[in-house]
C-alpha cells in the first residue's frame, strides 16, 4: 500500500471581503481555495499506487483559530471575547466551527468519502491549529461530512491520532508542534482543562494558535500562513502599516497592544490551567492513542516523555514575541524620566520640556535592548539528532515526517531519514493575494528502495497542475 502525507492545508471558512478594507483576509476567499488540485492529486496517486492508498492527513488540517463566525442561536451564553475574536474550544464551540469549515469545503469531503470506500484509508494526525479534534463530537461531524453515520462503522479504515501515528511499521509521522516550545501545550495525553473549578471543559491551546486568535484574527492584512508576513522588523512594520493600513485601520497599535495582553492572558490560564484527568482510566486513555497510532502502549508515554516544554512555562519568552517586554521597557522608561523631572522640579522649577532630558537619555539603553531581541520562531531545526535518535530508539522507525514549520525538506538527521511535507494553506507576500510563497508540495511513499522496502519522495503539485512533478530544494 502506497502513503501519501499532506500536512497544513489550513481549511477554514470563507471570508466574503469588506468594503472598507478591500484586502482584508484576501487569504481566505474562495477563489484561493486549493482543493480541486488537491483532489487531482490523490486522484492521480491513487491511479499510480499499487493496491490501496493510505491518506495520512498531517496535522493543521484545519485552522479552528482562524473562524469567528458566531452561531445566531448559541447553547450558551458567549463572552465578549469570542465576539470579538472568535469562539474558544467548548465542545459546542469546536463543534459549530467545524461545520463552518466543513460547509464550505463540501466538495473535498464528499471525495474523501469516496475515497474510503474504495477500499482506502485516512488517518488525520492533530496539529496545533486543529487540536479541537480531540473532541469525539467533532470527529463524527467529519464522517458524516464524508458521507457516513459513525467512526466504527469504518472499522479503522479512518483514524485521529492525538500527535502521531506509525505507518508501516517504518515511519513515525506527527505534525511537529510538540517540539516546538511556541506551539506545544501540557498533557497532550489528556488534552481537556477546565478554566475555573464547574467551569466548562475546554481544549487546552498552545500560545501560537492564540496568538492567531487574538492579535491576527484583528489584524486581517498580515497573512497568518506565511510567518515573514507578520514576523518582521520595526522598519518593516512602518513600511507596512503606511501601504496598507494608515487609512482602514488607524488604531492598529490598539489593536495590537490589546490583542497581545489578552493573548499572554489566556495563554498563561490554558498552560496553568489543571488537566481533567479520571484516574480509572488513564490505561485505557493510553491503550486507545497507542491503537490508533498503532504503537505498544510503552511508545505512547515514552514519546510524552520527549516533549518539550511550552514557552509558557518562561513567561518572558512569550512576553518577548509579543513584544510586550518593549512596551513595558518603554513604559518604565517614561515613568523614570518623569519621576526624575518631578523630583528636580522640587529643587528647580522648571518647564515640562526640560523632562525630555533624562527621557533622551534612557532611549539609547531601550534601543539596544530593543535590537538585541530576535524572535525565536521557527528558528533552527525542528529536531536535532538526540531527539531523532530518541524517536528511532523507541518506535524502530528509520523514518520521520513532521510538517508544521511550511519548510519542505528531505535530510538526514543522525541515524534517520528526515522529511518535511511543506504546506499548502494560501500563503501570499502581499495582502494582494499576488504572489504565492511555497508551492503545494506532498510526500509518497512506496516500496522498492535498495533494501526492499519503501522509499519516501518528495513531490510538488503546482496550481491548477494534472500531474505532479519532483520537489527540488
Amino acid at each position: 500500500m502506497d502513503t501519501i502525507v499532506i500536512s497544513d492545508l489550513h481549511l477554514s471558512d470563507a471570508d466574503t471581503g469588506r468594503t472598507d478594507k478591500p484586502f482584508w483576509k484576501a487569504y481566505k476567499r474562495k477563489e484561493h481555495f486549493f482543493d480541486d488540485d488537491l483532489v487531482r492529486m490523490i486522484r492521480h496517486v491513487e491511479a499510480e499506487a499499487e493496491g490501496g492508498v493510505e491518506l495520512i492527513l498531517n496535522g493543521d488540517v484545519f485552522d479552528f483559530d482562524n473562524v469567528v463566525a458566531i452561531p445566531p442561536n448559541p447553547p450558551s451564553k458567549v463572552s465578549w471575547l469570542a465576539r470579538w475574536r472568535g469562539l474558544g474550544s467548548e465542545e459546542w464551540m469546536s463543534e459549530f466551527k467545524v461545520r463552518k469549515i466543513l460547509a464550505d469545503h463540501e466538495h473535498l469531503f464528499r471525495f474523501l468519502g469516496e475515497f474510503l470506500g474504495r477500499g482506502n484509508e485516512i488517518v488525520f494526525v492533530h496539529g496545533n491549529h486543529d487540536l479541537e479534534l480531540a473532541w469525539t463530537s467533532v470527529r463524527e461531524e467529519i464522517v458524516r461530512a464524508m458521507g457516513y453515520s459513525k467512526l466504527d462503522d469504518l472499522e479503522g479504515r479512518l483514524r485521529f491520532c492525538d500527535w502521531f501515528y506509525v505507518s508501516h511499521n517504518d515511519t513515525y509521522v506527527s505534525h511537529g508542534h510538540m517540539y516546538d516550545p511556541f506551539c506545544a501545550v501540557r498533557h497532550t495525553i489528556e488534552p481537556q482543562i477546565r478554566l475555573r473549578p464547574g467551569g466548562p471543559a475546554l481544549v487546552r491551546l498552545g500560545f501560537g494558535d492564540l496568538s492567531e486568535r487574538y492579535i491576527l484574527n484583528g489584524m486581517g492584512y498580515f497573512n497568518p500562513h506565511a510567518s515573514s508576513n507578520y514576523i518582521m522588523s520595526a522598519t518593516e512594520y512602518v513600511r507596512f502599516f503606511w501601504r496598507y493600513m494608515a487609512k482602514t485601520q488607524p488604531f492598529l497599535l490598539f489593536t495590537w497592544l490589546s490583542g497581545s495582553l489578552v493573548t499572554f492572558y489566556v495563554t498563561m490560564r490554558h498552560h496553568l490551567a489543571p488537566r481533567i484527568k479520571d484516574p480509572l482510566r488513564i490505561e485505557e486513555r493510553v491503550a486507545e492513542l497507542a491503537s490508533a497510532s498503532k504503537v505498544e502502549p510503552r511508545v505512547v508515554r515514552q514519546l510524552h516523555a520527549l516533549n518539550v516544554a511550552p514557552a509558557a512555562s518562561n513567561p518572558l519568552r512569550i512576553l518577548r514575541e509579543l513584544w510586550l517586554d518593549r512596551a513595558l521597557l518603554l513604559v518604565a522608561a517614561f515613568y523614570v524620566a518623569s519621576q526624575v523631572f518631578l523630583t528636580a522640579n522640587i529643587v528647580l522649577p522648571a518647564s515640562i520640556w526640560w523632562f525630555l532630558i533624562p527621557l533622551l537619555l534612557l532611549l539609547p539603553l531601550f534601543t539596544a535592548y530593543s535590537l538585541g531581541v530576535k524572535s525565536q520562531v521557527f528558528q533552527g531545526p525542528m529536531i536535532g539528532e538526540e531527539v531523532a535518535e530518541m524517536i528511532h530508539k523507541i518506535t524502530g522507525c528509520n523514518r520521520l515526517i513532521f510538517g508544521h514549520n511550511h519548510e519542505p525538506e528531505h535530510n538526514r538527521i543522525g541515524p534517520v531519514e528526515y522529511v518535511n511535507s511543506g504546506f499548502w494553506s494560501p500563503a501570499y507576500r502581499e495582502p494582494e493575494c499576488i504572489n504565492r510563497i511555497g508551492t503545494q508540495t506532498f510526500i509518497w511513499l512506496r516500496s522498492g528502495d535498495e533494501s526492499g522496502g519503501r522509499r519516501a519522495e518528495l513531490w510538488e503539485w503546482p496550481m491548477h497542475a494534472s500531474e505532479p512533478k519532483r520537489y527540488t530544494q
